[in-house]
């Protein structure tokens, strides 16, 4: 509210003679439990004014109500001056900027950033810690594409190495020549079903091998098994023909199976990086390092980073019989987004495990001199885990994304019909709406927590209708657009209303404030700051609806005004809702 900063600096010159800048004067919403909806804190002009911080209150607050317009009263509490806007004020907020949609989109702020998410292996579905990463990234770069950003979704599949092997070889052994199409598996769910088989056959190895006398560390280094896997690899590395063949075969199956699960979610790239076109890389970079001193060779050959000064350690970059490692490669990659995209900012959507790699990383890329590196930013989020515990992958107990979706319709649907709120719909119509509300349910779930903190996910409690949820949110739309519908409003129909109830006023104020949920959640890469907001506007709309009538209103302008509120609110809620990559129902 910048009128009421210029209206307080004109205050403070004309009560006190002090020239104090926009900076110094601090706006907070008002408390629930005070009169006002704005607040100026006092303290500060207290050297100015030289009196108490209530006087000083006092003082201005008598100025602004006689001088602005648009300031009806005023109360001091201690040290905040509670200001109350008058009625006329938030009506023309809303007629001229809420209404017509301003800020629903941003204007374009000239930026470009790239948000890498997904990034999964080729060797096993995709599992729930999968699905945060996905319903975080692509909510990050809708955010970042509403707040003015030009955005690139990328995703860094890692379709090499020695996992990969493993479900190769196991495939070859025990396959029996299943394919997805003769089993009627989902392609990613067959090759993990052999990474799973490999697995138990080569704990089997090792406990042989114990019991023959050696070790638990030689055991696992002269398990048969895992030996062919690694003669695998090197020959994947050295180009051998038939390897290659049932690697391309099998990676096949799995993105045909995870293409299925990213629909599913929602979710969708405009960039694909794959490991087997970016392991290479990276090796220049280690030469360019060694070249400006960054880096330093050991006697044995191999190239370290010496970061102890910068409170890490140091740091492996290129083995000494020249073959990379993940930093080389990361190192690699990193330049090669940059060179594609030429972006100011690069976002790495990839959990808290990570935290110190990607610090390592950034920091070897900022010592390289690269003026993109302090672009980089990782987006470290916190695991998820079920009511049961933790998944573990290579036990074969994975939450797997399909079975969780599943799931979540099904809960949909007994939820749903337990509530009746189905009447009228045939059978497509229902599938639609379960669909909706399941995965409504599961992304506002994951996604009103700040992606930093570990949670605990309870499909249950997720699609209650009840609370802070998706569905309650989703129910809301859909009770304001019935309203809508019953009262056949016509948006430009305009019929001037000088004042407004206190829950009217509360909600305009709520609605008004979307433009700047949008740059806060943009700005710490948080779909939680969006989340909570519109879960506020569907709490606001539904203590209005509530106290108020809006087909039965006491007038017909009252009517109008109320449904233009209607229409506003829920525009504003499907255009937050969208920004989670969350459907929002006409009816329910």
């Amino acid at each position: 509210m910048d009128f009421i900063i210029d209206a307080t600096l004109k205050a403070l010159k004309h009560l006190y003679n002090a020239d104090i800048t926009a900076e110094d004067i601090s706006l907070q919403q008002t408390r629930k439990e005070f009169e006002g909806q704005v607040t100026i804190v006092t303290f500060p002009f207290t050297k100015v004014s030289r009196k108490s911080p209530e006087q000083t209150g006092a003082d201005i607050g008598e100025y602004l109500k006689n001088e602005v317009a648009e300031i009806a009263d005023f109360n001091v509490i201690k040290g905040f001056l509670n200001l109350s806007i008058a009625d006329v004020y938030w009506l023309k907020q809303f007629y001229n900027h809420i209404l017509p949609g301003d800020g629903i989109v941003a204007e374009p702020n000239g930026k470009k950033v790239m948000v890498e998410y997904s990034s999964p292996n080729t060797n096993k579905p995709l599992h729930l810690g999968h699905v945060r990463n996905n319903l975080l990234g692509y909510s990050v770069a809708n955010i970042l594409a509403a707040a003015g950003y030009e955005v690139i979704k990328a995703n860094l599949v890692n379709d090499r190495g020695i996992h990969i092997c493993k479900s190769m070889l196991a495939w070859q052994k025990w396959g029996d020549g299943e394919t997805p199409e003769n089993t009627g598996m989902k392609g990613d769910h067959l090759v993990g079903k052999y990474y799973v088989v490999f697995d138990k056959e080569y704990k089997k190895q090792i406990d042989d091998l114990k019991a023959a006398g050696q070790t638990e560390d030689e055991a696992k280094k002269n398990a048969p098994l895992i030996k062919q896997a690694q003669q695998m690899l090197q020959q994947w590395e050295a180009g051998d023909q038939e390897v290659i063949d049932l690697w391309s075969t099998m990676n096949g199956w799995v993105y045909a199976g995870f293409e299925k699960t990213y629909k599913a979610l929602g979710v969708d790239f405009d960039k694909f990086y794959y490991e087997s076109n970016t392991y290479l890389l990276g090796k220049d970079i280690v030469d360019e390092g060694l070249e400006k001193g960054v880096f330093f060779k050991k006697e044995d050959g191999s190239v370290w980073i010496d970061l102890t000064e910068d409170g890490l350690d140091q740091k492996l970059v290129l083995r000494a019989d020249g073959t990379s490692v993940y930093i080389t490669q990361d190192l690699g990659t990193a330049q090669l987004k940059y060179n594609d995209f030429n972006m100011d900012e690069s976002i790495y959507v990839v959990g808290n495990e990570q935290d110190y790699h990607f610090k390592v990383l950034f920091l070897i890329l900022d010592k390289l001199g690269k003026s993109w590196a302090r672009g980089l930013y990782h987006l470290s989020y916190g695991m998820v885990d079920l009511p049961s515990g933790k998944m573990k992958s290579r036990e074969g107990t994975v939450v797997d994304a399909d079975d969780l979706i599943r799931e979540m319709k099904e809960t949909a649907k007994e939820h749903t019909e337990a509530l009746g709120k189905v009447d009228g719909f045939d059978e497509e119509e229902k599938t639609t709406l379960y669909q909706t509300i399941g995965m409504g349910a599961l992304k506002y779930f994951l996604l009103k927590v700040d992606p930093k903190k570990r949670l605990l996910f309870d499909p249950n409690e997720s699609v209650d209708f009840q609370g802070h949820t998706g569905p309650f949110i989703q129910y809301s739309h859909a009770r304001i657009r019935s309203v809508i519908s019953r009262g056949a409003l016509q948006l430009e129909d305009v019929m001037p209303l000088t004042e407004v109830s206190a829950e009217e006023r509360d909600l305009i104020m709520v609605l008004g404030q979307y433009p700047e949920a949008i740059q806060v959640a943009a700005q710490g890469h948080n779909p939680a700051a969006i989340a909570n907001y519109v879960y506020e506007v569907a709490k606001l709309y539904n203590k209005f609806y509530h106290e108020h009538q809006v087909i039965n209103a006491e007038t017909e302008a009252l009517k109008r005004f109320r449904l233009q509120l209607s229409t506003a609110t829920a525009n504003v809620i499907k255009a937050g809702m969208g920004l989670l990559g969350i459907d929002v129902p006409e009816r329910m």
